[in-house]
């Protein structure tokens, strides 16, 4: 891989690739010199950015349950072994605690990798970069490619005495640094006794929760899913937006009369709920939960969500509970580096989230942790249950659109940024151009991503068009409060669009 373009690694705010073969027409582009090479670009970096000589560096290393998992953490760890680092090995862990390994003062590291691709199929896998300020950025990550690339850098680490790396229990750690928070916001020992909670770890990293967590706090968890670790991901995938996923945890949920399910992806960043009715708490109802959560505590203070938030979702924060809601451009670094701007500048914001389950708090290091984010509603179903209560109590007044859809358009053009603002104008005209007697369309402000307007007359309603963040596709999201409505705007769309060369605007024309 001497000649490869290390740039193509980059995922936003993450490294994502290719680390095992079987699939067609997908060849592996993180093998041991990839995986070398970026460990020794992490390692220029930390020196950058910590002033410390190699020999003075801590660094932790987890990965997942990926089949490829433990063999880039052995490649990495022996890239970084000749400079003297001392590597602090957690195996199998969850992306959150990984960070948690920089605070934590048992640990106390410079620096944290988590071997991860998130909830990408079982070929793909990534690395994500910790400090004590947080997860690594953009820049950052392109920083690190960079350097990774660059001979003549690379050499400029000088080697030192190798130390044996040491294996670490912060799973462990991190599972008692959970049950203490649980323990001390319910005045309880025991807190979850005749509690009945499923969780569904899809095979991931999650299981550890139920077992290490909630377990040893008195809950039942007879009825969780999916607890072992298995690279494959046999049963579905690690993922609360998924729907198969959603429906495993929801039926189990209610054919087992549970009090509450928690559901996680593979690197437990993310989780989702069901409530004692099986309801699921996924998407809008993720990020209503978790900002009612702290409402109390925070009365009127502002909510960072991503983009495609509904508008149900909008009047729930702002007029149930109070809250002020800032709709945001999708990505989790950009919710939280925008709660974190607020707080900055003297606007109060205690949660960043999206609708993917990503949720940050600002009193948890504004780290998108989904075992921190199922804790705290953990804690609430405790209080509920001794009133004879469950989680749907808290979502009363949460409503939901008739239809909500997402359509992605291919992007085919060579030029496929510039292919993508032609629509995103075709699109801005419409409130302008378009003339029907069912419904007028009008531009919605503030809106930081894309092209966002909403429709009233006999479908009242909302669509978004933006560029994706990292794929040649223009994702369109689209709600409507009337049956029928999504199909409509799905046909505007599809003549709004058709004069723009280069998008295939097919899946506009699928029935819905």
């Amino acid at each position: 891989m001497s000649n490869y373009d290390y740039s193509k690694l980059q995922n936003g705010s993450d490294i994502r690739g290719i680390a095992l073969d079987g699939v067609p027409g997908e060849a592996v582009n993180i093998d041991g010199e990839a995986t070398s090479r970026i460990a020794k670009g992490f390692l220029y970096w930390l020196t950058l950015s910590t002033g410390k000589k190699t020999s003075e560096i801590t660094i932790a290393l987890g990965r997942d349950s990926r089949l490829s998992g433990e063999r880039i953490l052995q490649d990495f760890q022996q890239a970084l072994l000749p400079y003297g680092v001392k590597v602090l090995d957690a195996s199998l862990s969850s992306t959150p605690a990984m960070f948690m390994s920089t605070v934590f003062p048992e640990y106390m590291t410079d620096g944290a990798v988590m071997i991860t691709a998130s909830h990408l199929p079982w070929n793909r896998n990534g690395f994500k970069f910790f400090t004590g300020d947080g997860g690594l950025d953009k820049g950052d990550i392109t920083d690190i490619l960079t350097f990774a690339e660059s001979n003549q850098i690379l050499a400029k680490l000088m080697p030192a005495e190798k130390k044996e790396p040491s294996k670490i229990g912060l799973m462990d750690t991190y599972s008692a640094h959970l049950r203490e928070i649980i323990v001390k916001e319910t005045g309880s020992e025991k807190p979850l006794t005749k509690i009945k909670i499923c969780v569904d770890a899809g095979n991931g990293a999650g299981g550890f929760y139920a077992k290490k967590v909630l377990e040893p706090l008195g809950a039942d968890i007879s009825a969780s899913l999916f607890l072992e670790p298995d690279g494959k991901f046999p049963n579905h995938a690690p993922n609360p937006e998924n729907k198969e996923a959603m429906a495993a945890i929801t039926q189990q949920v209610i054919n087992k009369k549970c009090d509450l399910g928690i559901i996680f992806d593979t690197d437990v960043d993310r989780s989702s709920a069901v409530d004692e009715k099986g309801n699921e708490i996924a998407r809008n109802g993720i990020v209503a939960m978790a900002a009612a959560l702290i409402s109390d505590k925070y009365p009127g203070t502002t909510v960072v969500t991503d983009s495609v938030t509904s508008d149900e979702l909008h009047v729930f924060l702002e007029e149930i509970l109070g809250l002020k809601h800032l709709r945001f451009k999708r990505g989790y670094k950009n919710v939280i580096n925008k709660a974190i701007e607020l707080n900055n500048s003297g606007t109060i914001s205690p949660l960043a989230i999206e609708t993917s389950g990503h949720a940050a708090y600002k009193d948890n290091y504004f780290l998108d942790d989904g075992a921190f984010l199922a804790t705290r509603i953990v804690i609430e179903s405790a209080k509920l249950f001794k009133k004879g209560l469950g989680l749907s109590s808290i979502l009363d007044g949460l409503n939901s659109p008739a239809e909500s859809t997402e359509v992605r358009l291919p992007i085919t053009a060579e030029d496929f940024a510039g292919c993508a603002e032609k629509a995103l104008k075709q699109v801005k005209k419409l409130p302008a151009s378009f003339k029907h007697d069912a419904i007028r369309f009008s531009s919605v402000e503030p809106n930081y991503e894309g092209v966002r307007l909403s429709y009233t007359g006999k479908y009242n309603g909302w669509l978004l068009i933006r560029k994706s963040l990292h794929d040649p596709i223009l994702p369109i999201n689209i709600e409507s409060k009337e049956p029928g409505g999504c199909q409509l705007i799905r046909e505007i769309l599809n003549t709004a669009l058709s004069s723009v060369d280069g998008i295939d605007l097919s899946p506009l024309i699928v029935n819905l």
